[in-house]
């Protein structure tokens, strides 16, 4: 049999899969539109700015991920998304751009739940504050998380602090242990 032959379709994966042109989506599989509480007939031709908490997430992600999107690369990130029914939930998003210049005019992602609850104090800190503490527990540095996103290490570092601080904390090792803490223990 000759493999090179073989094509899937996005339904036929059991990961939930999107392509999109310049972040508008074009097709998803039943596991993506699912995640989401669509069917994937309603998310066809839509921006995926419907799937964000709310405009600043869906901007902010969007210059982060250019930045690091580029040249025909793959990246990944954790952020929280929002379901149909309003509530919102972490996944882990993984893109890669098929064009090299012009990182979001055709690309696949894949989104990937994760076991980790919205908690009430990430709603008291600032869009900017969730992003990087959310690279802040993935161990990037502050130098790394100041490429990323395009800030100065001590603009990182302000941050950091002042979330340490909001959150009654003592030093980021607390920052992070608050952070993974979120993260549900099954039974």
């Amino acid at each position: 049999m000759d493999h090179t032959s073989l094509h899937f379709a996005l339904d036929d994966l059991p990961v939930p899969m999107v392509y999109a042109t310049h972040r508008i989506i074009r097709q998803v599989n039943s596991a993506f539109a699912s995640l989401f509480g669509y069917l994937p007939e309603e998310l066809a031709d839509r921006s995926f700015k419907m799937l964000y908490p709310g405009v600043a997430d869906f901007v902010m992600v969007g210059d982060l991920w250019r930045t690091n999107f580029s040249g025909g690369r793959t990246y990944a990130d954790e952020r929280i998304m929002a379901h149909r029914d309003g509530t919102r939930f972490w996944c882990r998003a993984r893109g890669k751009s098929m064009i090299l210049n012009d990182p979001f005019a055709r690309a696949v992602y894949c989104f990937d739940p994760i076991a980790r609850p919205v908690d009430v104090h990430r709603h008291a800190l600032t869009p900017r504050q969730n992003q990087i503490l959310t690279l802040v527990a993935q161990g990037k540095t502050n130098a790394e998380i100041a490429r990323e996103l395009g800030l100065s290490p001590r603009s990182v570092e302000t941050h950091r602090y002042r979330m340490t601080r909001q959150l009654g904390l003592k030093n980021t090792a607390e920052l992070v242990s608050w952070f993974a803490l979120t993260v549900p223990v099954s039974p």
